[in-house]
């Protein structure tokens, strides 16, 4: 199997960016994506069971993988929830699924979004790991329109080894996210 665009993108040409801005003494700093974790939480799983398969057989259409259901940590009367009830769904991607799901986010799904103007940059968590956060499934074109039944976003997170935000921005740009130019212009 060939490895993904992406991949060959920044072993070949990437990495060796970021080592000369950074000023890295090894290849071996440069800061890599790890994992992508994709999380979509389904509050009405509390009242019908069936939301939770219908969010994991979206999610493993658009990952490529199986998706997990994922279950309540705590149980929270006002919410009528139990501890161990079904509640969500993600799924974890590693190595050529990563970098093809992150190809497809970039160039397929990012720009069927309305009234799409870039991504912000402000979802950096300190670490350099970045969370997105989308409102509808059915800008991935695995999902048919047809078969859905509620409109549900998720959260997508990008795991880094990068040090600072900075770096991790600068990896992630590299890679091709379009985040949005902050330059105010007066």
């Amino acid at each position: 199997m060939a490895n993904p665009r992406l991949k060959e993108k920044f072993v070949s040409e990437i990495s060796a960016g970021l080592k000369e801005k950074f000023q890295y003494k090894s290849v071996m700093q440069v800061p890599k994506l790890t994992k992508i974790v994709i999380n979509k939480g389904i509050g009405a799983a509390v009242a019908d069971k069936k939301l939770v398969d219908q969010g994991v057989e979206e999610l493993s259409l658009i990952s490529g993988q199986r998706a997990v259901a994922t279950k309540a940590k705590n149980s929270i009367s006002n919410f009528k929830l139990r501890e161990g009830m079904p509640i969500g769904a993600k799924v974890t991607l590693r190595g050529n699924r990563m970098f093809e799901f992150l190809d497809r986010l970039v160039t397929i799904a990012l720009p069927r979004v309305r009234d799409f103007k870039g991504i912000s940059d402000k979802g950096f968590d300190g670490r350099g790991n970045y969370t997105l956060g989308v409102t509808e499934q059915i800008i991935f074109p695995e999902i048919s329109i047809e078969k859905v039944n509620r409109i549900s976003g998720m959260d997508i997170t990008l795991v880094t080894t990068a040090e600072t935000d900075e770096e991790a921005l600068a990896l992630l740009k590299a890679l091709g996210m379009p985040f949005i130019n902050n330059n105010k212009e007066i």
